[in-house]
């Protein structure tokens, strides 16, 4: 075995122990597919209903948006690893007070701690998984957050049916207590050593991360840090700065197209559409097998997304989720008008799920979050993160939230629309604006983005001058 891949094996361990607490957000993510019918069920011994299953679901993402700040400047502060770690405490809190909730009220309490969790973990963890690797393998380390994720979420549609939600949640609880136990012994990032100047804990870092000769890249990655850090960082420089600004504006565009493509909605409420789609199989398997689908497609855009790209595989993934989407709101509008008249296409909303759940995984979840760990320097990166986090935090609440009630007005069709609309507008955002960042590193990303801007302000100046 070679020392570069060694190296690689190194990065992969490393950023396995930091994805477990993405795989425990993973489990408050998914915990409502398999909950929620017992909850609204005659059995529940927690009455819950229609309105208050879905404050429920989308509660936790709402306070997703009010951690990403406070992690920001603790992780600038403290570092990432600390950051990470005293992010599993909300998660802790949240699993213990739905072991012992009596009533909806604490329920809606555990899902705002999870909540907090949430937008730490989604903050910080891009920022450290893009700061341990390497360019080579940069890309695939930072999918592994959703491909963790991911495995959180089956875990729930596997094991959510067949025990109650009590045994489910202690079930969980076992996540974020490993994850603290092992991400103890893993170094903190070496970009935020050298931050701040500490040159000697950011060779022992590197020494960890990588085998073989490190000087070269401990020098790059020093040169990469000073030029980021010449003029300090502030929140306005997301703004001020021309190419934060063009970066933010992508960043923004493609968390938006990732949300309002409807994945929100679909995997914290799979087992409520499977449901009235007629299908011949249980719900809960239909979950399970999408589920299985998501987790096997993320694995595929880790291979992937160094390789092919994070372009194609975006617009790819836009195609696919707005043509399914599109395919899933006819079937339902059809059903709707008379069942009868669809009842020989039972096959079809399991299968046109399972093709979006493959289109989706394999780009707009996964290279979102490689795309903001490369947009933006050092000074600025983790500002831009929790922007993104708090948006992409009332993005997504709006969708979990606004799927129940447009459901309940218009027809569950209307929402599967409305979701193709706008995954095939992300398709021309993504063909027109968004640039290619793979294997490139920090420094040529940037000045990419610098020729992007000048080429922006030549053409205003054509424009103004005709």
């Amino acid at each position: 075995m070679t020392a570069k891949t060694r190296s690689h094996w190194k990065e992969y361990g490393t950023a396995f122990c930091a994805t477990l607490i993405t795989a425990t957000a993973g489990t408050c993510y998914g915990w409502p597919s398999p909950t929620l019918p017992y909850l609204k069920s005659k059995e529940s011994d927690i009455k819950t209903s229609a309105d208050e299953a879905s404050w429920i679901v989308s509660i936790m993402i709402l306070c997703s948006a009010l951690t990403p700040i406070p992690s920001a400047y603790f992780a600038d502060r403290f570092g990432r690893k600390t950051c990470l770690l005293l992010g599993a405490i909300p998660f802790i809190i949240g699993w213990v007070l739905v072991i012992v909730a009596k009533s909806v009220a604490v329920l809606y309490v555990a899902r705002m701690f999870s909540g907090l969790g949430y937008g730490i973990v989604y903050t910080v963890a891009p920022m450290y998984t893009g700061e341990i690797a390497t360019n080579e393998v940069r890309g695939a380390l930072s999918t592994l957050i959703t491909l963790m994720n991911k495995v959180g979420i089956l875990a729930q549609y596997c094991i959510g049916p067949f025990v109650s939600m009590r045994t489910l949640a202690a079930i969980n609880l076992i996540l974020p207590i490993s994850f603290v136990i092992t991400f103890i012994f893993v170094p903190e990032s070496p970009y935020y050593y050298l931050k701040f100047e500490r040159s000697e804990r950011a060779e022992r870092s590197l020494r960890h991360l990588r085998s073989g000769d490190i000087r070269l890249e401990l020098k790059n990655i020093e040169v990469s840090v000073q030029e980021d850090m010449k003029n300090k960082g502030t929140w306005s420089d997301l703004i001020r700065e021309a190419t934060n600004r063009k970066a933010l504006w992508i960043t923004l565009g493609v968390f938006t197209i990732q949300q309002l493509c409807g994945s929100a909605a679909v995997v914290a409420y799979a087992q409520d559409i499977f449901s009235v789609t007629g299908s011949k199989i249980e719900d809960y398997k239909e979950s399970i097998i999408l589920g299985c689908v998501q987790v096997a497609t993320c694995c595929l855009s880790v291979v992937l997304v160094d390789r092919l790209g994070r372009k194609p595989l975006l617009v790819l993934s836009s195609l696919g989720v707005g043509l399914m989407n599109g395919t899933i709101g006819t079937y339902f509008y059809f059903y709707a008008q008379n069942k009868e008249d669809v009842a020989h296409l039972h096959w079809l909303p399991i299968t046109a799920i399972l093709i979006y759940i493959v289109c989706y995984a394999i780009g707009l979840s996964t290279v979102p979050y490689v795309i903001i760990g490369e947009m933006f320097p050092t000074n600025v990166k983790l500002y831009a993160s929790c922007v993104a986090h708090i948006y992409t935090g009332i993005s997504m609440f709006t969708v979990q939230k606004l799927f129940q009630v447009v459901k309940d007005a218009w027809g569950i069709y209307t929402v599967f629309w409305g979701f193709s609309i706008f995954s095939l507008l992300g398709l021309m955002f993504m063909l027109i604006v968004l640039p290619e960042t793979k294997g490139k590193s920090f420094a040529c990303i940037q000045a990419q983005l610098r020729r992007d801007v000048a080429k922006d302000n030549a053409r205003k100046l054509i424009t103004v001058e005709y």
